[in-house]
């Protein structure tokens, strides 16, 4: 059993407050509305949400769940504080943050006469940064203590929906907990002991982007369905049987597939078919601003591969891996293809090693492409990864072949790594090794 105070009695913070309480822990609400105190205290709930006033007036009457205003009286009383205020946009769309920051001197105000550890979790929604700018500095200042050494902190998003919430708690897809110091995390991981769920522990900034990945991603889905709900509908097919269809494929569609940062995609069939549905939504009069933005963000990749390798200053490139992906010799739309002639555009000395890409054995489509439109690139190429790296200042790598993975131990003092597929894992030295989005 924790002792648990919980500022913010709102969407989060109620829903929170009753499911901790009936999971055995005592649970204090802390909220300046004196309304919402009042209906929690009288086994009510302030906020409409499926099966929680009937969790509320259970805690309440078994005495597991009060709610107050006073907010110092609650820190000194409990050993952990869940930070659930909003955080509504500003009208410039920055992140409001100011009821985070004063509950933050509420609660730091009490910390300062508080002679037992207590931890401070935010799961308030807050962008990446918000813990060490925002939340720790304000809890420091105002209690005079240092943070993982007189106080804990931690940052734990959730992952409620509104309607299904209770459900959520009980039953949610992951819990994230962002710690500093594993004091701290080993006492919020407690609280969520009886859930059955994956718990993955990391940094605070980690788990402060991961509610923001979730949220996006949830929005890109719902545009992309309705995009091609739209184009469905012009075309007279039924569009929610096209994406049952489409959701029936776990192996790419629903899936890790495709979503790990890199360089840009190419090959002979998603650039194609991007433009060509494109085309087809004007012809049908339809404004598609998500598929529309498609190309575009993967030229700027191209763009921003492109300026890592400038920004070295290194005259010599070395290339390693052509094709857009490893195991294959196409070339048609390579993003490297592209990278590699904006680069001799500037006149950088290049070389190139791709195994799969020898102009001897390449035969049928691949073959024409090359003789057809890069020859000029396939002069480049040489026979091994060793002439690639005698050559190079900069090495780029390309695509994730396997013949890659030890590139970092061969590297010269001068040489220099551009990885655009992240080939490693390891931890190296930064002013030799740069990941595109790493």
């Amino acid at each position: 059993m924790v002792e648990i105070s919980i500022f913010g009695l709102g969407y989060v913070g109620t829903v929170c407050a009753a499911c901790f309480a009936n999971e055995g822990h005592v649970v204090v609400g802390v909220d300046r509305n004196e309304t919402k105190v009042n209906l929690v205290n009288n086994g009510k709930s302030p906020i409409i949400e499926e099966g929680l006033s009937e969790l509320i007036q259970k805690a309440t009457a078994e005495g597991r769940l009060r709610a107050t205003t006073d907010s110092q009286e609650s820190v000194l009383e409990t050993e952990l504080s869940l930070v659930c205020v909003g955080t509504p946009s500003k009208l410039n769309d920055s992140l409001d943050l100011d009821s985070v920051r004063n509950v933050c001197q509420q609660i730091g105000s009490a910390l300062k006469k508080k002679t037992d550890y207590h931890l401070v979790v935010c799961r308030s929604t807050i962008l990446p940064g918000s813990m060490r700018e925002v939340v720790i500095p304000t809890l420091e200042k105002y209690s005079g203590k240092q943070a993982s050494v007189d106080f804990g902190v931690c940052n734990n998003p959730e992952f409620l929906r509104e309607g299904t919430a209770v459900y959520d708690f009980y039953h949610p897809p992951k819990i994230v907990i962002g710690e500093i110091g594993s004091r701290s995390g080993d006492l919020l991981a407690s609280l969520y002991s009886n859930l059955d769920a994956p718990m993955i522990r990391t940094d605070v900034e980690t788990a402060e982007m991961v509610k923001y990945t979730d949220n996006i991603w949830h929005a890109v889905k719902i545009s992309f369905a309705n995009e091609i709900g739209n184009i469905c509908k012009a075309l007279g097919i039924d569009g929610h049987r096209v994406m049952d269809i489409f959701c029936q494929d776990t192996k790419l569609n629903l899936s890790a597939y495709y979503l790990k940062p890199g360089f840009a995609f190419g090959g002979s069939c998603l650039p194609k078919d991007i433009r060509g549905l494109v085309y087809k939504s004007r012809a049908l009069d339809l404004e598609l601003p998500l598929m529309n933005a498609i190309l575009p963000s993967n030229k700027r990749q191209i763009e921003r591969g492109l300026q890592m390798v400038i920004s070295q200053g290194n005259k010599k490139i070395g290339i390693l891996g052509l094709s857009f992906k490893a195991g294959t010799d196409d070339l048609r739309e390579s993003p490297m293809v592209e990278l590699t002639e904006r680069l001799l555009g500037k006149g950088y000395d290049i070389r190139i090693y791709d195994k799969n890409v020898n102009l001897a054995k390449v035969v049928g489509a691949n073959r024409d492409y090359i003789l057809e439109h890069i020859q000029h690139i396939s002069e480049l190429m040489v026979e091994s990864v060793e002439k690639v790296l005698e050559h190079g200042q900069t090495i780029v790598i390309g695509n994730n072949a396997r013949e890659f993975g030890g590139i970092i131990e061969r590297l010269r003092k001068d040489q220099v790594i551009i990885d655009l597929v992240r080939i490693t894992e390891q931890k190296t030295e930064k002013d030799k090794y740069h990941g595109i989005c790493w």
